[in-house]
């Protein structure tokens, strides 16, 4: 259960730094990607292929580019990622005493 919740961390990480990368370098390739991050290049294209399904970035004949969400997206990101550890921190268990109960 932990280990599905860790793993789709790793990817909304790995999302998160395409999406910065194209946000500094637009219009920005997947190879150049690839090479910046050690990110193999399918990986990088499944990132894109998600943000571009989000209306985060768009295809370009140079490269991948940002859309009109992306500045709103970014600008609540750090609330909701905030909202998601308040709910991580909740979820934990302190003592074994609770559970003994």
């Amino acid at each position: 259960m932990i280990d599905r919740l860790e793993k789709e961390v790793d990817m909304l990480e790995r999302h998160l730094q395409v999406l910065r990368m194209v946000i500094e370098n637009e219009p920005i390739g997947i190879v150049k990607m690839s090479n910046e991050t050690g990110y193999p290049h399918h990986k990088v294209r499944y990132s894109l292929r998600v943000l571009e399904e989000e209306n985060l970035i768009e295809p370009s004949s140079q490269g991948a580019i940002t859309t009109e969400q992306t500045g709103e997206f970014v600008d609540d990101l750090d609330e909701k990622v905030d909202e998601i550890i308040d709910k991580l921190e909740g979820m934990k268990i302190e003592d074994a005493a609770e559970i003994e109960g």
